[in-house]
């Protein structure tokens, strides 16, 4: 019983940041309704990813680490510029759009790699029961700077969430503050996935 324990305690301590970061992100996600958000912004951070694999980068490297988390913020900027006043198109569809988009685009690029199939495997299950104490204390630092980015940015995005269209009228530049949202929420998801 005590193996298992300290094999499972650093998984565990992961899911407990995971868990308080997410579950704030979520709220934020719920209210706006655009609910396959994170799954749009891991598949863009997963193609980030491929395309540094591809160009000769290890698949966990910091080169494509800083690749995906670059492709993460083009996917920000896309879902914060498609943010209407009055929506033509709902938001969500264009985020089912940008999955399908760069799932795709992974699987092609990583076909082009002799280990390609290991590879996608292995970036779409992770490795969260081998993650170590340093990995831990990089994602603690990281998403509590983001956590302070957010308590300090709280009225505006709380207002941008739970009612667009009153932020829209008292002025807010929207699409700022979604950018930012979604850019820390893409830095979050990139980091987990990674």
């Amino acid at each position: 019983m005590t193996e298992f324990l300290t094999l499972m305690m650093k998984p565990f301590v992961a899911c407990l940041i995971l868990t308080g970061i997410h579950a704030y992100l979520g709220l934020h996600v719920i209210e706006r309704g655009v609910i396959f958000v994170d799954l749009a912004l891991a598949q863009v951070a997963a193609f980030g990813a491929t395309v540094g694999f591809l160009w000769g980068f290890g698949l966990h490297s910091t080169a494509s680490y800083l690749i995906a988390l670059a492709c993460t913020f083009i996917g920000a900027a896309i879902f914060a510029a498609t943010r209407l006043r009055k929506p033509v198109v709902p938001q969500e569809a264009l985020i089912g759009i940008v999955y399908a988009v760069a799932a795709a685009a992974s699987i092609l690029v990583l076909s082009r790699a002799p280990e390609g199939g290991e590879e996608l495997k292995g970036l779409l299950v992770g490795h969260l029961l081998f993650v170590g104490w340093p990995e831990i204390v990089q994602v603690f630092l990281l998403y509590s700077v983001v956590g302070i980015v957010h308590w300090a940015a709280r009225k505006p995005l709380l207002a941008i969430s739970q009612n667009p269209e009153s932020a829209f009228a008292d002025g807010l530049r929207v699409r700022w503050w979604d950018f930012l949202f979604y850019a820390t929420f893409g830095l979050v998801v990139t980091s987990s996935v990674e």
